[in-house]
């Protein structure tokens, strides 16, 4: 099978996912973090209804700490798509100073990612809310349906999750159920960058390699954007050709040095590439469930 006609089923299975969940589900949401599977996501529903507008609103959980290219390319994708623009943040972490300075990293990564999308959820009250998470980023996340059922309090039991033999996906859902869907399940990181270089999609800069202001913690490469991001004593950035694999807040996100500044680039060292595409979240690194812990309290 030839690269594109790979791409074109992964293609079709998605937009396939994301009709039949839009037909049966009453006020779905797509989520949107101006990350690269993200604006795949957007891309791909924005085809499936096409030359509408996709009849649901963008939904992007804001904990004030991206990176301000994130933001530039959230707003630049939502006027495109024609969607409406929901972003929400956890007012009350927000005035009590939270950040992820002042907080072990998956306790700030509760409070300003998992309460805020639960909180969002509920206030709007959407029953289907769609994500870019792919099998392939994380080892709990290999566990997802692409139709995944959340139990009251946005609550997920791998062990209740429904078969999907066949490729027949159920969105019916009980009391107080809602669905997570995950259309881009089936797909790898190189498939991501293949569909955005076909379909001349544009992405944040921050994925190609160009020299940046870096701080050395440890193994890790950190961007400080602001003066918000403290120093510690003796500690001056330096400048180092580095790009980002993953995106997230800031200072929970690692670069890693190199060479790829085009998209034909980043493909070929994904080839070439034996590490994980998150090793760059320090957030995943905190303990061995981390990740599986996060998502049974409601996290995408």
């Amino acid at each position: 099978m030839t690269p594109n006609a790979d791409l074109d089923l992964l293609e079709s299975e998605a937009i396939h996912i994301i009709r039949e969940v839009v037909a049966e589900c009453a006020r779905p949401v797509l989520l949107y973090s101006a990350g690269k599977d993200s604006s795949v996501l957007l891309h791909l529903t924005c085809k499936a209804f096409a030359p509408n507008p996709p009849p649901m609103p963008l939904l992007h959980i804001d904990t004030g700490w991206k990176f301000s290219q994130m933001y530039a390319q959230r707003d630049a994708d939502a006027a495109r798509s024609g969607m409406p623009l929901i972003v929400h943040r956890n007012e009350a972490a927000t005035a009590a100073g939270v950040t992820p300075f002042n907080h072990p990293a998956d306790v700030y990564t509760s409070l300003m990612k998992t309460v805020a999308l639960r909180e969002a959820l509920d206030r709007h009250g959407f029953d289907a809310a769609f994500g870019g998470a792919r099998r392939d980023e994380e080892k709990s996340r290999a566990k997802e349906r692409m139709v995944s059922v959340r139990s009251a309090g946005h609550r997920w039991d791998p062990r209740r999750q429904r078969a999907e033999l066949w490729s027949l996906h159920n969105a019916r859902v009980g009391p107080l159920e809602t669905l997570r869907v995950f259309p881009l399940s089936n797909w790898t990181e190189l498939d991501v960058w293949r569909y955005i270089a076909r379909e001349h999609l544009t992405v944040v800069p921050l994925y190609f390699a160009a020299e940046r202001p870096v701080l050395q913690r440890g193994a890790q490469w950190l961007m400080r954007v602001d003066e918000r991001m403290p120093l510690h004593a003796d500690e001056h950035p330096v400048q180092r050709k580095v790009r980002f694999r993953t995106l997230g807040c800031y200072p929970l996100t690692a670069a890693i040095e190199s060479e790829a500044s085009t998209l034909e680039e980043i493909i070929d060292e994904l080839q070439a590439s034996r590490q994980g595409e998150r090793v760059g979240r320090l957030i995943d690194h905190i303990a061995g469930d981390s990740m599986e812990r996060k998502k049974r309290e409601g996290y995408f």
